[in-house]
């Protein structure tokens, strides 16, 4: 018989980490424990992303939870449709309207291409969901493609700075999210199979640094009136920081 969809282990993908090691009721405990990183960055989001991003990223943190500790087939969908629709969120609300199709004139009709293309989407990731994973990875492709060309046309050092950063961050996960699931053999060989925990808490890094880089961005084209500064908190200097934007009203001539 079929196994039930919301079964132990009913998921078509299964991570490097060895099953039921630490717990009988955890699957992956340390992909588990980890999967609760991105609900911690709603204590770090910046203000513009609080409502929705804050709301969608501890969303996306809970169903990667649920999913490492069943390893179910719904939780895997669910981790992953998180994931999609926290992507659509941002697109929608945050993508510049410089990059708009021609045949897109306003937000609104944005929103509609936005969310059309997402619910195909969805409808398409029931077929293979094995292939989610890496759908959703390949997006980030484009998000460093539009960060380049913005990057071009910016000559402030902290915005590239941060952008060095996101990226580094991002590499090293990318990095832990392709070892885990094409060098398996080796790391369970080794008896080190943890690097899909590594993915979950070094993407969350990278976001830390993406979100206020795309309000910096934001603001640029939709608050022409103030300008955005890029800062560090508690100190540049500090080796661990949170990055935040401050908005600083230009003085008005007479």
């Amino acid at each position: 018989t079929m196994p039930s969809i919301f079964s132990y282990q009913s998921a078509e993908v299964d991570w490097c980490e060895t099953n039921f090691e630490r717990s009988k009721f955890i699957a992956e405990y340390y992909n588990t424990v980890n999967g609760t990183t991105l609900f911690s960055l709603l204590l770090l989001t910046p203000l513009k992303f609080l409502v929705l991003e804050g709301l969608s990223l501890p969303l996306a943190g809970i169903f990667s939870t649920y999913f490492h500790m069943t390893l179910s087939y719904v939780g895997q969908l669910l981790d992953e449709l998180s994931i999609l629709w926290t992507l659509a969120v941002a697109y929608s609300f945050w993508y510049p309207k410089i990059y708009f199709p021609r045949c897109i004139k306003t937000r609104k009709q944005f929103f509609w291409l936005s969310g059309v293309t997402t619910v195909i989407s969805t409808l398409l990731s029931f077929i293979k969901p094995s292939v989610n994973a890496y759908a959703l990875n390949g997006i980030a492709f484009h998000l460093l493609y539009l960060v380049w060309r913005e990057l071009k046309k910016c000559d402030d050092k902290r915005v590239h700075r941060m952008a060095a950063v996101m990226v580094i961050w991002w590499l090293l996960a990318i990095t832990s999210w392709i070892s885990d699931r094409w060098l398996c053999g080796l790391w369970q060989a080794v008896n080190f199979p943890y690097f899909h925990s590594f993915w979950h808490v070094l993407i969350a890094m990278s976001l830390l640094y993406c979100c206020p880089l795309v309000i910096y961005f934001d603001v640029f084209y939709e608050m022409p009136s103030f300008k955005p500064r890029l800062g560090y908190w508690p100190s540049d200097s500090w080796p661990v920081v949170v990055p935040y934007i401050a908005l600083e009203e230009p003085h008005k001539q007479c």
